[in-house]
């Protein structure tokens, strides 16, 4: 069918029961009775019906790594020594004392992250859950794949490959808050709640620096929007705000929201070419670039996110779409998204060496001591390359001097640029305009004004209404095509960064 809801429609036409939404081919699984199979083939927006069949994956978890390619078992990892985070953990600062919090699609459990991902506790219950769930989903488990492998590259600790694959914090911790469907599929709103909710419990938890691997295609003013107002809020309180540039590059003025706002560190990427210089690096193609649609100049800083070995999810969605794993445990990744993880673990060490260093001089930091790469263009990787071991030496100063702040009373609707998704409640209901994702009306107001803390948290109606999802049904969710290289180019080396994931904000490409 033309999209899975019309596949669905002519399901519920003939009496079927749809089981599966396949959002990727704009179809559906579903039980038919025999006597309708007819009519459906028939009826209008119907492509084909085709009877379905059991499959069996091979290799989820392979017994013998060492009979792949070399390539695939072993590749070189040499992203935290890029970024000098090698020379920071011989000085002593692994990111001990730093909560991370990671706004993802949730974080699958592992060796790698054991003891590092802090339980959250309902203070109105007292019930303790591995994240602080507002994805509409019944568990914290990571069905889509990408926040476990931010995870990994933040603070894992490598303990599934004596080390080879450590992240680049391996002593911080990190905290789950799941805004994000088994799809990839979240709404503005969720992303609202969830950096609320960080804000609100910064002090139970620690939190110092928050990961935002994700965007919008919105082009509604930084100055006005209110997904900007969150982020410059969250920094106002004391936490710096990580924030992938976009995946929608290599054309200028691709930067995505909330990556737009001058306050935030937005992070673009680069290829490190599996060594440690930064002086053969190359920024991507897929990497956006500034300026932003207000004119200012983004990115602030690059990091590699260019084959980046990680955390698998196993049996995500990602998992299964692109099964080829390094060592049972790992699997490598391209996008912005890795990239700013690997500034926000960066962004740890450099707190737990220096821990009453503000956002805007850990911002300051950071911009003053990267080096550059040989691709110097400040419209694609800012001020160059992080050096975390650089910028914990830093010379004193402070980024972000007499900016103005977003009053966040733009249209909530204009927040989600093109990203639509649809609840699954009755009436499979898209949420557009003023609703949020739990069929509630926006209130601005109360959003801008309310006091974010954690006893005030519990009567919001983030908490206290319904999250729908279960999940979101994708064949609203508009993702964007990477330009600049053609994925059917497998062969060459400089161009090929893996097979892009569409259909959500979690933007990337998966070896």
């Amino acid at each position: 069918a033309s999209t899975a809801r019309v596949a669905a429609s002519a399901v519920t036409t003939v009496h079927g029961r749809v089981t599966t939404r396949l959002g990727l081919i704009g179809g559906v699984a579903a039980v038919v009775p025999a006597d309708g199979l007819v009519q459906l083939g028939e009826l209008a927006g119907v492509r084909a019906v085709t009877p379905d069949a059991r499959l069996h994956f091979q290799s989820l978890q392979p017994a013998a790594p060492a009979a792949l390619a070399a390539a695939a078992v072993d590749p070189v990892s040499v992203y935290g020594k890029e970024v000098r985070a090698d020379l920071a953990h011989q000085a002593g600062w692994r990111g001990e004392g730093v909560t991370v919090a990671l706004l993802d699609t949730g974080v699958a459990s592992s060796p790698d992250l054991s003891g590092r991902v802090l339980p959250v506790t309902d203070e109105l219950t007292g019930a303790t859950s591995p994240c602080e769930n507002l994805s509409g989903e019944p568990t914290c488990a990571d069905g889509f794949g990408h926040g476990t492998f931010m995870a990994g590259i933040i603070a894992g600790s490598g303990a599934s490959s004596d080390g080879k694959y450590q992240g680049i914090a391996p002593q911080a911790k990190l905290v789950s808050i799941k805004v994000g469907a088994s799809d990839g599929s979240a709404d503005v709103s969720n992303l609202l709640a969830g950096i609320q909710w960080a804000v609100s419990f910064r002090h139970r938890y620690n939190i110092r620096v928050l990961n935002l691997s994700l965007g919008t295609n919105s082009t509604q003013s930084w100055q006005v929007d209110p997904l900007n107002y969150a982020v410059e809020r969250a920094w106002a309180a004391g936490i710096a705000v990580v924030v992938s540039a976009s995946n929608r590059g290599p054309a200028p003025g691709t930067i995505s929201k909330p990556a737009d706002d001058p306050w935030v560190i937005t992070v673009g990427a680069v290829d490190d070419r599996q060594t440690r210089s930064v002086s053969d690096d190359r920024s991507p193609d897929f990497s956006g670039r500034g300026p932003t649609v207000n004119g200012l100049v983004k990115p602030d800083v690059a990091a590699p996110g260019a084959h980046l070995v990680s955390l698998r999810s196993v049996g995500s969605s990602i998992d299964q779409q692109f099964p080829n794993y390094v060592a049972g445990a790992y699997r490598q990744g391209s996008g912005t998204s890795m990239a700013a993880a690997v500034v926000s673990g960066v962004s740890a060490l450099v707190l737990s060496a220096r821990p009453t260093m503000s956002p805007n001089r850990l911002k300051y930091a950071l911009a003053r001591t990267a080096r550059p790469a040989a691709m110097t263009l400040p419209t694609a990787v800012g001020a160059g390359v992080v050096d975390a071991y650089a910028a914990v030496n830093a010379p004193p100063g402070l980024a972000n001097l007499g900016l103005p702040r977003s009053s966040g009373e733009g249209k909530l609707s204009l927040s989600r640029g093109t990203v639509l998704v649809e609840t699954n409640d009755p009436f499979q209901t898209v949420v557009q305009g003023s609703q949020t994702a739990q069929l509630l009306t926006w209130d601005p107001i109360g959003y801008l004004t309310g006091d974010w803390s954690g006893s005030t948290w519990y009567a919001t109606p983030w908490s206290t209404a319904r999250w729908y999802s279960t999940s979101w049904y994708g064949d609203h969710w508009v993702g964007h095509n990477w330009e600049g290289c053609s994925w059917d180019a497998g062969q060459d080396a400089d161009c090929f960064y893996g097979h892009n994931w569409e259909g959500s904000a979690w933007y990337g490409a998966w070896d």
